[in-house]
């Protein structure tokens, strides 16, 4: 990788980081989600209106990807309403590349190298240091953490075969935007029947931020993933795991044990193990 993918990619975990410490720290967590999906509606809809529509294959792809999409939030909004960012984030982020591996293994017969088991070990042992012993997160969190860790990996694997049959990634990435815009603000009024937006309001602000930040880093990453190989880029991506404890350390007053701070340098050195693999 060249220096500038890897700057890029190392401010893509930063921002990933960042935004889900934003909305840890938001008092409504289900609205905040919800209105930063508002960012992804507004960059979607002059793109939808300007780029041919995805060929027909695709379609499916695109709407299990936005139902996917909306399950993911729901469950990240669950498991920080029960524990620390520097609790869910780890075993969110360090439970897909396990969950991705493990998955190749059984299903596509694929050979687990020494790196690979390696890897596997490392991320269990990090997740099971947050889950269990003193201080550990709660057991609904854990259970949401590690669902959202298989809905992850689900939804990779659905994008990466929804775009190949789209005729254009730019083209499906921006439908998958649209389609999350619609469905999260939708789903929150099935939940609480009304939502209100005070678009003066600070937090209106905040969370429309989070969102920003949300498409500017996956922005950053599939363009890193064009320029570098696959391994390489995922597994710099989850140092976004250290940079996670260490926010909210900073900006949510969570402690940051020991004992904590190594589980998370654990799950990125795991992390690590299985991206390059690819």
């Amino acid at each position: 990788m060249t220096p500038l993918v890897v700057a890029l990619v190392l401010c893509a975990a930063v921002l990933h980081a960042s935004w889900n410490a934003l909305l840890r720290g938001q008092s409504d967590q289900l609205w905040s989600v919800t209105v930063m999906s508002f960012a992804a509606t507004a960059t979607a809809v002059p793109a939808v209106l300007l780029l041919p529509l995805p060929a027909a294959p695709s379609w499916p792809f695109l709407a299990l990807s936005g139902v996917l999409q909306v399950a993911y939030s729901a469950f990240l909004v669950f498991a920080y309403q029960h524990a620390e960012l520097g609790q869910v984030y780890p075993m969110v982020r360090g439970a897909v590349p396990l969950l991705v591996t493990l998955g190749a293994a059984a299903f596509a017969a694929e050979h687990l190298s020494t790196p690979a088991l390696s890897g596997i070990v490392l991320v269990s042992l990090g997740i099971m240091s947050l889950a269990l012993g003193k201080g550990r997160a709660h057991p609904k969190a854990v259970a949401a953490a590690l669902a959202n860790s298989l809905i992850i990996a689900t939804y990779t694997v659905t994008d990466g075969m929804g775009a190949r049959l789209s005729g254009g990634s730019f083209t499906y990435v921006t439908w998958i935007f649209l389609i999350y815009g619609v469905l999260m603000p939708a789903a929150f009024v099935a939940v609480r029947r009304k939502l209100v937006v005070p678009w003066r309001a600070r937090e209106t602000r905040m969370a429309l931020a989070g969102g920003l930040i949300q498409l500017v880093t996956y922005g950053t990453v599939i363009w890193a993933l064009t320029m570098a190989p696959i391994g390489p880029v995922s597994a710099l991506r989850e140092t976004s795991i250290v940079f996670a404890a260490v926010i909210g350390r900073i900006f949510l007053s969570e402690p940051l044990t020991a004992r904590r701070l190594g589980a998370c340098v654990v799950i990125a050195a795991g992390a690590a193990c299985l991206g390059y693999l690819a």
